[in-house]
């Protein structure tokens, strides 16, 4: 199997077998939690510039670096078509106007011509009820290129907006992967599979963000459903603290309610998080 690939900014990732690390530890303020599109593009073509063609799982580090999935994804346009396949607490489909940021940068990943289908799968954050509705990119829904998998959210207001086809509601984690693994079966086209560990519960795996209710049991039956189609993926939601230099970045990350990072916990979380590492490496390098 092609080895793993980690973009190290934080230091969050531990090590893993036979992995490429490339050092991004000083482009830390510039991209974390969001940058514009400039930034973004020129960070793009160094990834091209710097990473091998041929890679494993990319290990992003902190759920802050979401949006780096963008351009690996665009990476990998030589093997469309494929559909995206994203598990997250979050839509990541909220409005952004400052360019990009990893809220935000699955309206992108939907806008490529080359991509199917976007699944955002585990979604139990506030960010898609009625009262943040307005927050959402609602043109790559209606476009039905992207499809929200919620867990205990009410998300009636969508039906009465002309969105219930981009909604898929359900009661409790068993019963979304029940419906995700059934509607897998048969399924032909390639994927494209994004894991932001903040889907988890936090006794699985603690994150820098508000997290969901699966479990790593969930993700693991969830990979097994995609045996054989899988192009590339990525994993995301690493432990890390950090303070920005950057007002507006700081201003910004409050309001979006980041929790704090015990210090005291930190390595004993970023342990856990490493050992969840390995299970989940093994598990999508057996789906290939």
């Amino acid at each position: 199997m092609a080895a793993p690939l980690v973009l190290d900014f934080d230091h969050s990732v531990g090590a893993l077998p036979g992995a490429t690390v490339v050092d991004f530890a000083d482009r830390q303020e510039a991209i974390r939690f969001g940058c514009s599109l400039r930034t973004l593009r020129a960070f793009a073509a160094e990834l091209d510039a710097r990473l091998p063609r041929e890679h494993g799982t990319v290990f992003l580090g902190s759920g802050d670096y979401h949006h780096l999935s963008w351009p690996l994804i665009e990476r990998c346009a030589a093997r469309a078509p494929f559909d995206v396949v994203v598990f997250d607490n979050h839509p990541d489909n909220m409005r952004f106007p400052f360019g990009v940021h990893c809220g935000s940068w699955v309206r992108k990943v939907a806008l490529l011509p080359y991509v199917g289908h976007v699944h955002v799968l585990g979604i139990g954050s506030a960010d898609v009820s009625r009262a943040h509705a307005w927050e959402n990119y609602l043109a790559p829904l209606h476009r039905r290129k992207l499809t929200y998998w919620t867990i205990g959210v009410d998300t009636r207001w969508a039906a009465r907006w002309g969105l219930a086809t981009a909604f898929r509601a359900f009661d409790s984690r068993a019963s979304l992967l029940d419906r995700f693994v059934e509607e897998q079966r048969g399924a032909t086209r390639a994927v494209y599979l994004s894991i932001d560990k903040d889907v988890l519960d936090p006794a699985i795996a603690r994150t820098n963000w508000d997290q969901g209710c699966l479990l790593d049991t969930d993700l693991f039956s969830a990979i097994d459903a995609l045996r054989g189609r899988l192009v590339a993926s990525d994993v995301t939601g690493e432990v890390s603290a950090y303070r920005y230099s950057t007002w507006w970045k700081r201003r910004l990350s409050a309001l979006d309610e980041q929790p704090t990072i015990d210090p005291v916990q930190l390595a004993a979380w970023q342990a856990q998080q490493h050992a969840l590492n390995l299970r989940l490496l093994a598990r999508v390098d057996a789906a290939r």
